[in-house]
């Protein structure tokens, strides 16, 4: 069943707490397999647990709802069981790096005020685990570095704020690639020293992506009913399409980044991962808005990016969908599972152009990449500064020493070279910085994506957003086959990716983009294709 089909939950009227908190939550056998175990509970547990396996799994965030409306599911139940869920998947996956304590107790609450005809907002009672850069009040934040650990800062980062004030229950944070796959060229993407390796749940010996690895491979494995991660170029949309879920970067400035560890000013956002589009437009729906502390969402005119749930009504019948190679497409069986979906449109009457693409200028990588060794030093820098503790203290330069003093446990697997290269450079006014970043912004916006649109009169562009998972190489690195990820990265535009098909048993997406503050047209179509494609 798909997340938009109608379920039968009456099986649930039986569940109780007890049955959920008393599993069985030995993995056994995992290392014969490179897929998730079958529970092993008892009978009356495995049938309890099923029950609510199918439930989640198949449900959109408004029917879990509807469900807590009936009576027939409880926030405290839903946590308990993906707390459990955690606990006997979590030492396969490496997906989460801790939980939170007091979920159960918020569950709590947010059920004793639903008794009383209240929902706090549109995620009340929602278990939703969030990337381990985002700052979460009682719990450490540590970006999988060792050196943060015991960062514990005390306060909210402002998207944390904002799921809590729509009701979400906070359930624990995720493992990523260290700092955000800013350290090493030769990174496994899901490698942490806080958290290990993450797996992908549909082959544990293939690659999460990353750098929202956890986030990715928690959603896939039904370890939180979604997550948030975040991106600088690809880190919600790679991780999304390798597992097989829905990833929503929206438009730089249209969230929030007060509370983050960064990378780049210019590129960094948050944003949802989920089973459904339904659930990521809900998401972002209370992510977005205008803050005072991050003037990149200065770019909410009224202060809010008006989103809302998927247009039921919405046709594809008479659009005009741009068709952008990527590399990903090189592969036969990412064409194959492209082309189905090409098929599916012109179906549907939608206009395909085809052919599209876009040729930067030489010297283009080489840009990018100059911009985030200059941004990376001054916006970590910064930040750390700013931190309410003694990581105050902290400087880039300090995290290299740190790292060369502990090389055992840091970098066994691989170096910090873009640390160093980022050190060694000037500050924000250096004309090379100030150059490479007006030359790759109009590289992808006015003579990119902008043009794409308005020369071709599009609706919106697709592509093929990732090739099949790789396998993992903690030696050598990522064997990384190029994705579609950059062009949205750079501009800063949304970019949404959903499920599109799998190779060989493994997931591959859709991309979808358009312009500057088009994350609701992108919901649209999206929700229109998650249909047409289920």
């Amino acid at each position: 069943m798909g997340p938009h089909s109608l379920i039968s939950f009456t099986s649930l009227k039986t569940l109780s707490l007890s049955a959920l908190l008393s599993l069985n939550l030995v993995i056994s056998g995992c290392e014969q397999s490179t897929a998730i175990p079958e529970n092993s509970e008892t009978p009356k547990q495995n049938e309890d647990f099923s029950a609510l396996i199918e439930i989640t799994e198949n449900s959109t965030i408004p029917q879990l709802q509807q469900l807590m409306r009936d009576g027939q599911l409880s926030a405290e139940q839903l946590t308990a069981f993906y707390l459990a869920q955690i606990a006997q998947k979590n030492e396969l996956l490496n997906a989460v790096i801790t939980t939170n304590p007091e979920a159960l107790e918020i569950a709590k609450q947010l059920d004793a005020l639903a008794t009383t005809g209240k929902f706090k907002g549109p995620l009340h009672g929602i278990p939703i685990l969030v990337k381990d850069n985002i700052e979460t009040q009682t719990m450490a934040t540590t970006a999988g570095s060792l050196i943060l650990k015991d960062n514990y800062t005390n306060r909210d980062a402002m998207v944390i704020q904002k799921l809590k004030a729509a009701g979400a229950i906070i359930l624990g944070k995720t493992n990523l690639s260290e700092w955000a796959n800013i350290r090493s060229e030769r990174s496994s993407s899901g490698w942490s020293a806080m958290g290990g390796q993450t797996k992908n749940p549909h082959d544990v010996t293939r690659s999460p992506c990353g750098s929202s690895s956890g986030s990715g491979s928690a959603v896939a494995a039904n370890l939180s009913v979604a997550t948030i991660g975040t991106e600088t170029n690809g880190s919600i949309t790679c991780p999304s399409s390798a597992n097989g879920i829905v990833g929503l970067k929206p438009t730089v400035g249209s969230v929030s980044r007060t509370g983050i560890v960064p990378i780049s000013h210019t590129q960094d956002t948050a944003g949802p991962m989920s089973k459904s589009v339904t659930d990521a437009a809900i998401i972002l729906q209370a992510i977005q808005g205008k803050d005072d502390a991050d003037n990149a969402t200065q770019i909410l005119a009224d202060g809010l990016l008006n989103i809302r749930l998927p247009d039921e009504s919405f046709q594809l019948k008479g659009k005009r969908i741009g068709v952008l190679f990527s590399r990903a497409m090189n592969h036969e069986g990412v064409a194959a599972a492209f082309d189905r979906i090409k098929q599916s449109l012109k179906s549907q009457g939608a206009i395909l152009v085809e052919d599209l693409t876009t040729t930067p200028y030489q010297g283009f990588y080489g840009d990018t990449y100059q911009v985030l060794l200059y941004e990376f030093k001054h916006d970590l820098n910064q930040y750390l500064s700013r931190l309410p503790n003694d990581k105050n203290q902290l400087t880039l330069e300090k995290i290299i020493a740190f790292n060369e003093q502990n090389k055992q446990q840091e970098m066994k697997y691989f170096q910090q070279e873009v640390f160093i290269k980022s050190q060694a450079k000037g500050p924000l006014t250096e004309p090379e910085y100030i150059d490479a970043l007006a030359k790759i912004r109009k590289a992808t916006r006015e003579d990119g994506l902008d043009k794409l649109m308005t020369d071709n009169n599009l609706d919106i562009i697709i592509s093929a957003t990732l090739g099949p998972a790789w396998k993992i190489d903690l030696i050598n690195g990522d064997n990384f086959g190029g994705s579609f990820s950059t062009y949205p990265a750079v501009s800063g535009y949304p970019h949404l990716t959903l499920p599109m098909g799998k190779v060989h048993g493994l997931p591959v997406g859709l991309s979808l983009t358009a312009g500057p503050l088009s994350e609701q047209k992108l919901l649209d179509f999206g929700y229109a294709i998650e249909k047409i494609n289920l």
